[in-house]
């Protein structure tokens, strides 16, 4: 598995194109949300994913899109997080959101990271110091919670071991992330 950070400029026209898919696979067709994907954010964002076998066509195995905030809402703000369904309960998830807070970490110290999630999520994203901050609230059709992580430097907070917790409490869901 590759995992690659860049910035909207630095994507090559396949990678865009399979990022786009992945997200379209997950969020459009598996999660039954029709809208525009393609909503005028992915310029600003940074894009983090991992992939294996660029020729295939579905190689993203995971994803997530980080937003730096501004002056009135300075939290870094994570969306479009996604596993592949090949990838889910092996701790491709776990990887991903570690990149996600390292990221924004570098990027831009001493700034909160804040993202939705399903409430089914809730243990999940708890696992790495986010705890909620609003909802539940109805996204799509379902139940959502925001989530807040305050800054705090990367690995020396969370520790370097990963957090536990049982992979059959995710298989239910038919995504792990969303």
């Amino acid at each position: 598995m590759n995992w690659k950070t860049l910035d909207f400029e630095q994507l090559t026209a396949r990678e865009l194109y399979l990022i786009l898919r992945a997200r379209s696979a997950v969020f459009v067709v598996e999660q039954s949300h029709v809208h525009l994907d393609a909503d005028g954010r992915d310029e600003t964002g940074i894009h983090v994913f991992a992939a294996e076998d660029m020729a295939r066509s579905m190689p993203v195995l995971a994803y997530a899109r980080i937003h730096a905030g501004d002056a009135d809402d300075p939290e870094v703000v994570v969306d479009k997080i996604l596993t592949s369904p090949l990838r889910r309960g092996d701790g491709t998830a776990h990887a991903l959101i570690e990149r996600v807070l390292s990221v924004s970490a570098e990027r831009w110290p001493g700034r909160a990271v804040r993202l939705t999630a399903p409430v089914s999520l809730r243990a999940f994203y708890e696992a790495f110091g986010f705890r909620k901050t609003e909802g539940p609230f109805l996204e799509h059709g379902m139940p959502y919670i925001g989530l807040t992580r305050k800054s705090r430097q990367p690995r020396e907070a969370f520790g370097a071991s990963k957090p536990q917790f049982a992979a059959e409490d995710y298989a239910k869901n038919t995504y792990e992330l969303l």
